[in-house]
């Protein structure tokens, strides 16, 4: 790995599990976002259609973070994007249980193509009625430590699960 090329992170999950918000959340730069009108019912006016992208420095290493589109009809875009990536953020709504079968297909698309890394943001934290991070690590069938609750608004939080997809990285792929 060439010592100063920028490492890349990849934000994946279903519509509206907070991936666009995010990338802003913890970008240092004004986020370059793909968006158009959303050209069926998604549940919002607009979705992502390539990527959003956005970078930070951490460590004197320049951090590029792409977050994917949503839509399956769009997955040729996770895996474009996952090519070379240190590790994965895999997003899912906690208040929206409905779509954790397709982040499942999400995860299982990119993770049986491209071995990456990865841990699950459970957003939304902040919301009634949201599921528990050890609930949804039930689900997926993962240890505990691989599922962070979190709220993508909040800096704290984002970096933090950042740190926990770094720590995994690290184990996966030691210096």
């Amino acid at each position: 790995m060439n010592p100063h090329a920028p490492l890349k992170l990849v934000i994946s999950g279903p519509v509206g599990a907070g991936k666009t918000t995010f990338v802003q959340t913890l970008s240092e730069t004004p986020v370059l976002a793909t968006e158009a009108e959303a050209s069926e019912d998604i549940g919002k006016a607009n979705t992502t259609v390539a990527f959003d992208f956005g970078t930070l420095a951490l460590a004197g290493h320049d951090v590029h973070l792409y977050g994917t589109p949503g839509q399956e009809r769009f997955n040729f875009m996770w895996e474009v994007l996952c090519e070379g990536a240190l590790g994965l953020v895999l997003l899912v709504a906690g208040d929206r249980p409905q779509d954790f079968a397709h982040a499942r297909n999400i995860l299982e698309f990119i993770t049986s193509r491209v071995p990456v890394p990865f841990v699950i943001g459970v957003t939304r934290q902040d919301q009634p009625r949201v599921w528990d991070p050890t609930d949804v690590a039930l689900y997926f069938d993962l240890p505990e430590t691989q599922v962070i609750g979190l709220n993508a608004t909040r800096p704290d939080d984002a970096r933090h699960l950042l740190v926990c997809l770094l720590e995994r990285t690290l184990t996966h792929h030691p210096a």
